[in-house]
């Protein structure tokens, strides 16, 4: 069974110590709201969702999806850096512009 959004709301309340009631104040909605969340038995509202993941030193990717763009960067920073070891600095620099650009 995959990791629902409350899965994650409350690995990474977990992780930061926080108890509802404190993310609850962190986010602008009740103790009632985070422990629907965290239930899954309700989904939160996309600024709410914004605010969690501030809340939560997190992505929005990561509490909807369970990845983050964070991880992406560096699989794709990764496999720049095996494939560039014969290019020189300059063509380096294009590159991560073009690839910033995108």
């Amino acid at each position: 069974m995959s990791k629902k959004i409350g899965d994650r709301i409350l690995e990474l309340m977990k992780k930061s110590d926080f108890t509802q009631r404190e993310l609850a104040t962190m986010v602008g909605v009740t103790e009632a709201a985070i422990s629907r969340y965290i239930n899954n038995e309700r989904e939160p509202k996309v600024e709410v969702i914004a605010n969690l993941a501030t809340a939560l030193d997190t992505t929005t990717d990561y509490l909807i999806y369970g990845t983050s763009s964070e991880e992406d960067f560096s699989e794709i920073y990764r496999l720049v850096a095996r494939s560039t070891t014969s290019m020189t600095t300059d063509e380096k620099m294009k590159l991560m512009k073009v690839l910033l650009e995108q």
